[in-house]
């Protein structure tokens, strides 16, 4: 083969190499990388969303607590910027000119690095008055466009920490959720939170056409492929937003929460914690700045949930689980007879009590909140020797009771960060006190209710709701309904049984409760025409005051409220605890108050102002709370 005709074989083979390159570049781009379709496809059309408004939220009583506003968000193109007035258009959003200046070229450089043509937030949540000055200059301004949004308003500003409140969506989230993307708006916290993609609803897509300038030329194919955005479906709570109002006044100037619950279906008829905030101030262009001093509010924290989040001792309102594990276990019946020297005669009289009749039986120790009667129940229970060979075998037992009534597991509630608490594991006794070297009396505590116990108000509310209903309970939920459909979700309907299972001694801790209210420590709490079954405690606590606490449920027979409540630093529970919870119950069973000058003290008492001086003089709880 001669030099000619190499040559033309070379020549035809660099050719075929680089139609062959040619049309394997083609295929990639075409078919294996999008990037360059999805590229032209968005120089060519423009996808512009269709918010949703999402649903609204109702009361029991079909109150409105939350609704939608009207807000606008300025939207800007940035490589369709040009010959632009800053000055002006500074003028029309209020703003400076050097914000104004550096937020341009910051998103300049945003979407030259992602090589997208669509809109980015220039501005949002403008006010309508700025909006509607901005509208008559907006076709100066080459480039802008506003797009229109709603926010959420409370029109009666309670349960803020209940409904929760609604931010932009972070990173992660749009991550791993495709139906987001960066400055969408999604439930944080309460409501908003648990019942996101029911009140969200479903954005829609509207395909409008571009020229190769970048200008709007109209809607794709007459809009026939567009999709309208659905609304969020609305909710119908189970809160008494009266019942809330009345709960938040009292609660003024106080620390602490405060849970009721309808015992025979589980709803939430109030959810309160103390300090809390106008839901309205976590909303629009000045959230962020609300949030903060909000945030640094470290006395009275008002962003922290304590009604489901907050760990408390029960103090004394706990001796009613162990009365009646006492007597599931048979170590416990209404006769048995304890003594009491103001205190718990084996220990050398630890834990102290107060002076009351000794010995007394089963409803007597619940009348008088008697610390040493159960500790000799406590002990009963966990060295029961015909059971169990071992204590720590009895404390298992005792414990898997606890858990029966929701304490020390998660409720599954439909509000989130609801938290289990605490009933301390054998594992942790094992390390503290050593393997197999611990037994009742180094853990008398728990038997009234303090160690290292930790209960939210939520679990305590859910416990009287229990006892209320003499052995059952279903789970704590606040949402009656769902948009039009007025069947609740099935296991909202699941009644959750404990391991005390005779309805007897129910009764026989009724009756005590009933006496704590008759003529025990809570004769304070009672209610002219209303049988109430109460008890009082004093939760130990070694950061300062004591917290009063209380939980009651009403009436006696056929209940149709139980409310937990818990006031920190005030003392003992009779003096802040049972009044309150007792006005709340005759208001939300009668539609009024009887006693107005005790509702005229729960209401002007300022503890939060005592609990921040040093020189205030400090309340000695009755040592049998």
């Amino acid at each position: 083969m001669n030099n000619e005709g190499l040559r033309k074989y070379i020549v035809a083979g660099f050719v075929l190499l680089l139609v062959f390159t040619y049309i394997g570049r083609l295929f990639y781009i075409q078919v294996v990388d999008d990037s360059y379709k999805l590229s032209s496809r968005n120089q060519a059309f423009y996808f512009k969303t269709d918010y949703p408004p999402r649903g609204f939220i109702y009361d029991r009583k079909g109150k409105l607590l939350v609704y939608n506003q009207i807000a606008y968000d300025l939207l800007v193109t940035p490589k369709m910027v040009k010959s632009l007035d800053t000055n002006d258009m500074c003028k029309q959003l209020g703003m400076d000119r050097d914000v104004f200046v550096k937020r341009l070229k910051k998103l300049r450089e945003e979407a030259f690095m992602k090589r997208d043509p669509r809109p980015l937030i220039f501005e949002k949540q403008l006010l309508p008055e700025v909006y509607a000055r901005l509208q008559e200059h907006m076709y100066k301004y080459r480039g802008f466009e506003v797009q229109t949004r709603t926010v959420r308003k409370y029109p009666t500003n309670i349960a803020a920490h209940l409904l929760g409140y609604v931010g932009e969506v972070d990173k992660k989230v749009t991550e791993k959720n495709p139906y987001y993307r960066d400055g969408d708006y999604i439930g944080i916290s309460g409501v908003e939170k648990g019942y996101e993609e029911v009140l969200r609803g479903r954005k829609g897509v509207s395909i409008l056409m571009r020229d190769v300038h970048g200008n709007i030329k109209g809607k794709f194919k007459d809009g026939i492929y567009d999709t309208a955005a659905i609304p969020g479906k609305y909710l119908t709570s189970s809160l008494d937003a009266d019942l809330q109002l009345y709960g938040e006044q009292l609660m003024q100037n106080k620390i602490g929460g405060i849970v009721a619950i309808e015992p025979g279906t589980g709803e939430i008829l109030a959810l309160i914690t103390s300090p809390t905030y106008d839901p309205n101030l976590l909303v629009g262009r000045e959230r962020t700045k609300n949030y903060v001093v909000l945030l640094q509010d470290t006395i009275g924290r008002p962003l922290f949930n304590r009604a489901l989040m907050a760990y408390y001792p029960p103090g004394s309102t706990f001796k009613l689980l162990n009365a009646l594990i006492g007597q599931q276990e048979g170590v416990l019946t209404p006769s048995t007879l304890y003594p009491c020297a103001r205190g718990y005669p084996p220990m050398g009289g630890k834990p102290k009590c107060h002076p009351h009749a000794s010995p007394t039986n089963l409803e007597g120790s619940i009348a008088t909140s008697c610390n040493s009667y159960y500790s000799y129940v406590f002990r009963s229970i966990v060295e029961n020797r015909r059971k169990y060979k071992r204590s720590v075998d009895g404390y298992t037992a005792w414990r898997k009771y606890v858990q029966s009534f929701g304490v020390g597991v998660k409720l599954d509630s439909d509000l989130p960060y609801v938290l289990k608490g605490n009933v301390p594991s054998v594992e942790y006794y094992d390390k503290l006190h050593g393997k197999g070297a611990w037994m009742a009396s180094n853990i008398i505590s728990l038997g009234i209710g303090q160690a290292e116990l930790g209960i939210t108000p939520l679990q305590m509310a859910n416990i009287t709701s229990t006892i209320a209903n003499k052995g059952w309970y279903y789970t704590p939920h606040i949402i009656k309904s769902i948009g039009d459909e007025k069947e609740i979700d099935a296991k909202w309907k699941v009644k959750h049984y404990t391991m005390v299972t005779d309805t007897q001694y129910f009764n026989n801790v009724i009756e005590g409760m009933y006496k704590v209210v008759e003529a025990g420590t809570a004769r304070i709490a009672q209610i002219p025409g209303i049988e109430v079954c109460g008890k009082t405690g004093t939760a130990q606590n070694p950061h300062g005051d004591d917290h009063s606490v209380f939980v009651c449920f009403a009436p006696k027979d056929n209940p149709k409220i139980a409310i937990a409540i818990l006031v920190e630093n005030s003392g003992y529970g009779s003096r802040w605890a049972a009044p309150i919870a007792s006005l709340m119950v005759e208001k939300y069973l009668t539609g009024k108050i009887t006693r107005p000058e005790l509702e005229k003290r729960m209401l002007e008492g300022n503890l939060i102002s005592k609990s921040t001086d040093p020189k205030a003089k400090k309340e000695e709880p009755e040592q049998g709370e």
